[in-house]
């Protein structure tokens, strides 16, 4: 599957924290939202490692999710930094459960609740590095196992095919990650990478690491300079520009219905608040808004975060979606089993093969 410079099919993802609801070890809500998510066709479901409970974070939530849901994809975000192998391995047994439909949302503004014991919260520019730090020897390990690897019939059992294993050894400033990664290889060649893209720090790395990036823009104008951005820095840092998905990150909020968006919110545009732009209207206004975003070039798709997570995710499929649908616009049926179909991703090409870096 190759990339290309035009418009391509529209994304849609959704958001399944519940903010009202927090804590306790009980997947059954998520995966009732997820399973609304999947009859509606969206590309994937992102969950953030804060709000699950302790014990309880959110690749663990989305493992439990996986086998209730068959095509839409899972991405949990991880908090940074994660040790990179570790990280590497909480994603992988996920992707593995779901056959392929993981990824990895890079939390880059990580608070310090979501912090690992011991890692104090830096600047942004130090938690970027950071993030980098983790996103490299991770994809890393991913290209240390040959697509195919698996194991060989030895004198007293069976091992790992050492052939097929490749050390990935990584030193940086903030981690030192060596030998191969073991595990079972990825069913759609590694996890999508997903990074948060408003901030320069940010934008810095999802250009470089990132197979999807969110935006926060209450204009089409501003997203459109935040992709051109994007792909400006990603072709400079050796990347394929049109192989990185942009998509716009909105808090929606469809209390009103059938009722015509605010002054502000719907034909207007979404509105400026602290937690990002806020779209407040009914499900055809929102429709309208997707669509004329799209007519002008502005993102690849949208990252919606309802702020009432049944209420909102329920009027989005049947509502907003059901329109786009009947109009042509978005898809009807998965074509594919894996998240990187679902985002028209080519399977990444490994810089470790044959045992040559």
């Amino acid at each position: 599957m190759t990339s290309s410079p035009g418009r391509g099919l529209l994304h849609l993802a959704a958001a399944v924290d519940r903010p009202d609801e927090p804590g306790g070890h009980d997947a059954g809500p998520y995966v009732e939202l997820a399973r609304l998510a999947e009859r509606g066709g969206l590309d994937f479901v992102t969950l953030d490692d804060g709000l699950a409970g302790p014990g309880f974070d959110a690749p663990a939530v989305l493992s439990r999710v996986a086998p209730a849901t068959r095509r839409v994809g899972l991405v949990p975000t991880l908090a940074v930094p994660a040790e990179p192998f570790q990280a590497r391995a909480a994603i992988a047994a996920l992707d593995r459960v779901s056959r392929g439909r993981a990824g990895w949302r890079i939390d880059v503004c990580a608070q310090e609740e979501t912090r690992l014991p011991g890692r104090p919260v830096g600047e942004p520019d130090e938690r970027c590095q950071e993030s980098g730090a983790v996103a490299e020897p991770a994809a890393r390990a991913r290209d240390g196992r040959e697509d195919g690897a698996g194991t060989r019939e030895v004198r007293g059992g069976r091992r790992a095919d050492r052939d097929t294993l490749h050390h990935v050894d990584f030193g940086g400033a903030a981690f030192t990650a060596k030998g191969p990664f073991e595990g079972p290889g990825s069913p759609q060649g590694g996890p999508v990478r997903v990074a948060d893209a408003t901030e320069g720090h940010g934008r810095a790395l999802a250009a470089r690491h990132a197979d999807v990036a969110l935006v926060r823009a209450a204009s089409p104008a501003l997203a459109r300079a935040a992709r051109d951005r994007l792909r400006s820095e990603a072709a400079g840092a050796g990347r394929d520009p049109y192989s990185l998905r942009v998509m716009a990150s909105l808090l929606i909020d469809l209390g009103d219905g059938e009722h015509a968006a605010d002054p502000g919110h719907g034909g207007g545009g979404p509105r400026q608040t602290p937690q990002g732009p806020l779209y407040r209207g009914g499900p055809v206004d929102l429709a309208d808004l997707i669509v004329s975003w799209r007519q002008e070039g502005a993102v690849d798709g949208f990252h919606l975060i309802p702020v009432e997570p049944r209420r909102d995710l329920e009027r989005l499929v049947n509502g907003t979606v059901a329109l786009l649908q009947h109009r042509g616009l978005f898809r009807t049926f998965y074509p594919g089993s894996t998240l990187r179909e679902h985002l028209g991703l080519a399977r990444p090409a490994k810089r470790i093969a044959g045992g040559a870096a």
